[in-house]
C-alpha cells in the first residue's frame, strides 16, 4: 500500500520537520540590519539604488564604531530625506550647495567623519562649482555621488552625466553630443585636483559590486583621519521608473552601457607615503 493510501480521507499526511540545531548559539549570524538605520519603510522605487547605499554607509559607520562621531548632508534630490533613515546627525543643503556646508561643518569640527550624499543633478550641474572648490581646497570630508545619468526626483530630465543617446523627457530624441555636450565625467574632473585625496568609482547592481562599494567607502572613511584631502566614492546606481525599466533591467544597462562612459575602479588612489601619519 503506498504512503497516499494509508492516509485517511480528509485527513493532512504528517511528515517529520527535518532536524536542526537546538543551541541558538550554533546559527551563524550572516547578515543583520545596521543600528545605525532608522527601523523605517524607505519611500524609494522598487529597484532603485539609494536604499542599498544608505545601508552600506551606515554599516560602515557602525563597523568603524564613529556613529556618534559622523555628520552627513543631504541634498536636494530623491535622496532629500536621507536624514529619516540614518541614525547620525545630519544637515539638510540648499541645491548643490552640499560641499559648502560640509566645509562649514568641518572646519567648526575638525574631528568629526563628514560626508556629503549627492546625486548627479545636485552636484554635477547645479553644485559643480561648491563642488570643484571644495575639493580644490582638499577638504578633508567625504562625498558619496550617486551617478544615475537623470534628474529622478523631477521626472528624469537630461543630466549632466546622461549618456550620448539617451532618451530622458528633455532630451527624448536622445542626448545629442553635438548639441548637449558629451557627458561630464566628474570623478576624473575631480581627480586632477590636487586636493582629492581619493577618487573610485564603483556600482551596486550585483553581489560583487556591492562589496567593492563597501570597500571603497570604508576606505573614504577610513582617510578622513589622515586630514590629507578629499575622498569622492562615486557610485554608478540605477533608475528604473525614469530609464522605463524593470529593476533587472536596470540592473543589466549598468554592465552594458553604463560603464562604457562610466568605467569602474580607482580611478586615484593615495601611494604609500601619503597613508603614513605624521
Amino acid at each position: 500500500m503506498s504512503i497516499e493510501e494509508q492516509v485517511l480521507p480528509g485527513t493532512a499526511m504528517e511528515i517529520p520537520a527535518p532536524a536542526c540545531h537546538k543551541d541558538e548559539d550554533e546559527y551563524e549570524m550572516v547578515y543583520h540590519k545596521p543600528n545605525t538605520m532608522v527601523d523605517v519603510g524607505m519611500h524609494y522605487c522598487p529597484g532603485c539604488a539609494h536604499s542599498l547605499v544608505h545601508k552600506l554607509i551606515m554599516e560602515v559607520v557602525e563597523e568603524l564604531g564613529i556613529q556618534e562621531n559622523t555628520i552627513g548632508v543631504a541634498p536636494v534630490g530623491c535622496s532629500v530625506f536621507a536624514y529619516d533613515y540614518m541614525d547620525i546627525d545630519m544637515t539638510e543643503a540648499a541645491h548643490g550647495r552640499a560641499c559648502a556646508v560640509a566645509t562649514g561643518i568641518r572646519k567648526l569640527m575638525p574631528d568629526k567623519y563628514v560626508f556629503t550624499y549627492q546625486g548627479d543633478g545636485d552636484l554635477a550641474a547645479i553644485g559643480i562649482a561648491e563642488t570643484l572648490h571644495a575639493v580644490n581646497r582638499g577638504e578633508n570630508i567625504l562625498i558619496v555621488f550617486m551617478n544615475n545619468a537623470v534628474y529622478g526626483m523631477t521626472s528624469g530630465q537630461m543630466a549632466p552625466t546622461t549618456l550620448p543617446g539617451m532618451h530622458t523627457t528633455t532630451s527624448p530624441d536622445g542626448r545629442d553630443v553635438a548639441y548637449y555636450g558629451a557627458p561630464i565625467k566628474v570623478s576624473e574632473l575631480l581627480s586632477v585636483l590636487p586636493g582629492s585625496f581619493y577618487v573610485t568609482r564603483q556600482a551596486v547592481n550585483h553581489a560583487n559590486a556591492v562589496r567593492k562599494a563597501k570597500k571603497a567607502l570604508t576606505n573614504a572613511f577610513k582617510y578622513q583621519q589622515l586630514h590629507k584631502g578629499t575622498c569622492i566614492v562615486e557610485i554608478i546606481g540605477n533608475c528604473p521608473s525614469n530609464w522605463k525599466m524593470t529593476p533587472l533591467e536596470a540592473a543589466k544597462f549598468i554592465d552594458e552601457e553604463m560603464v562604457k562612459t562610466f568605467p569602474l575602479g580607482d580611478i586615484k588612489v593615495p601611494k604609500a607615503e601619503d597613508l603614513k601619519t605624521v
